[in-house]
């Protein structure tokens, strides 16, 4: 992640003239310019590839027509783009972000093929070139736009000025909150408070420009279309009034309410009759979103399961080397409607690991506070060293893959909890217990070993309240880069 970029903002009460305006709209336009000569760079080094590919398994050299049809669907495509408001694309969340980009590309190889067969020339045009386009630009579009956001974000251009009006807790919580989503593009320079401004002047570095009643009465003007309200508990009569000034003043006002527990991803604002509601949508009480989720879980599995089966064999060696037989571990976990099944891992601990843990207690009661708190040792002796490589890395999960296939476990999901922590879990299990637990999940992503065991819980119930089968997609790419850099885990 990259540090919060924060522009400079000037003395309070003194009005902006176009000079940073035209600062704002010149980074905005660079900011687009890049993206979009990324993504052309992508298709035409896409396109090169399908070709080797066609003119090795295919029927030989493209032909004149398929290799001009490059520009049209080039063209297509970043029109499609644009369409969905992927340019500059600030806001969109990456689940939504790697649904909008899936849907661009799939709908410009499908145009392709219908402006072929429209003009007779489908012929013309390679099966084989189409799927390889589609499967390059289903896996590199997402990390050549990742990777080009964080470019211009390095250089000071990703990113659009927004003000944020809340101080305090929420309002802090909110800087923190885009400092750490900086794939949002929003990079606050101003925060006006309801209360009179502290001694200091700033909020996590965020400076302060005054109260409400006099950003509503000066002429402060800073180049930002964005107003977010962190003003969760406010009386309704006060935000209306505020949010009367805001829309005087910016194109964008964005508010947060006081909706704390609920999910994020599934709520669709509604208009009923004139009155705003707020309608919830929870995917996974969908049957046929389990069963999709279930055929996505195998078919990636069998596949998946296939290509690392070297790997499971010489790590399954490496362990038996150091412990001799049984290589795996079996333990019974909590699953789906809690019933209990055996999860597989490799074996990562010496034996009697469990009867030493309490001699450890009573020898240091500073590591039963520890235990309690995470559920884990971050130096636990009773690892051997093979063990400490794979839980490291987390390849002692590998042997889960057979969970997987039983269908007693999905590649991603919530925690499997051992039965005895049932009551640590608390009420939050009947709703974690909806689906499958998972290999790889939202805390094993987010926290990893850093988190406490309630805010696994609590990350774990707002992994089924926001599933979606894009956010099993990114969290599963977001899981091989942390094994990658062995980031967290022990």
């Amino acid at each position: 992640m990259g540090p919060l970029v924060t522009h400079p903002v000037p003395a309070h009460g003194k009005k902006q003239g176009p000079p940073i305006r035209r600062k704002v709209k010149h980074e905005q336009w660079l900011t687009l310019v890049a993206l979009i000569l990324s993504d052309v760079t992508l298709v035409f080094l896409v396109w090169q590839i399908a070709s080797l590919l066609q003119s090795i398994w295919g029927r030989g050299p493209l032909s004149d027509v398929t290799v001009v049809g490059i520009v049209p669907f080039t063209a297509m495509w970043i029109g499609l783009r644009a369409l969905l408001g992927l340019y500059p694309g600030y806001g969109w969340s990456p689940v939504e972000e790697l649904r909008r980009q899936t849907y661009a590309v799939v709908a410009a190889l499908a145009g392709t093929a219908i402006v072929g067969i429209a003009f007779h020339v489908g012929d013309m045009i390679s099966r084989l070139l189409l799927i390889s386009s589609l499967l390059g630009l289903l896996v590199l579009a997402p990390l050549v736009r990742y990777f080009a956001k964080w470019q211009t974000l390095k250089i000071g251009l990703w990113g659009k000025p927004v003000v944020i009006v809340g101080s305090g807790k929420a309002g802090a919580q909110v800087v923190r909150l885009l400092e750490k989503e900086w794939q949002l593009g929003y990079r606050p320079v101003a925060v006006f408070d309801s209360r009179v401004a502290p001694a200091e002047g700033v909020l996590e570095g965020v400076p302060y420009e005054g109260t409400l009643i006099e950003a509503m009465f000066s002429n402060w003007n800073q180049a930002a279309d964005t107003v977010i309200f962190a003003m969760p508990h406010a009386p309704r009569e006060h935000l209306a009034k505020h949010i009367a000034w805001a829309r005087k003043k910016f194109r964008h006002v964005m508010i947060i309410p006081d909706l704390s527990g609920v999910t994020s991803s599934g709520v669709v604002a509604r208009d009923l009759a004139g009155t705003f509601a707020v309608e919830i949508k929870y995917n996974l009480l969908d049957p046929w979103a389990l069963r999709t989720k279930r055929g996505l879980d195998f078919g990636a599995t069998v596949v998946g399961g296939a290509l690392i089966l070297p790997l499971v064999l010489a790590l399954s060696f490496l362990v038996w080397l150091e412990l001799g037989r049984p290589v795996f571990y079996r333990d019974w976990r909590t699953g789906q409607d809690g019933k209990l099944f055996s999860c597989v891992k490799f074996r990562t601990m010496v034996p009697d690991a469990e009867a030493l843990l309490q001699r450890m207690f009573e020898e240091d009661p500073s590591l039963r506070e520890e235990y309690s708190k995470y559920h884990k040792l971050r130096d636990d002796p009773r690892v051997t060293r093979v063990g400490r490589f794979l839980r490291k890395t987390s390849l002692d999960e590998l042997p889960q893959l057979w969970n997987v296939l039983r269908g007693e476990m999905s590649l991603v999901g919530p925690r499997p909890y051992l039965p005895r922590e049932s009551g640590d879990v608390g009420v939050a299990q009947s709703e974690i217990r909806r689906v499958p637990p998972g290999i790889t999940g939202l805390w094993q992503v987010e926290g990893r070993n850093r988190t406490s065991f309630q805010e696994r819980v609590q990350t774990d119930g707002n992994y089924v309240r926001d599933w979606s089968v894009w956010l099993d997609i990114l969290l599963l790419a977001r899981t091989v880069k942390c094994v990658a850099l062995s980031r967290g885990a022990y």
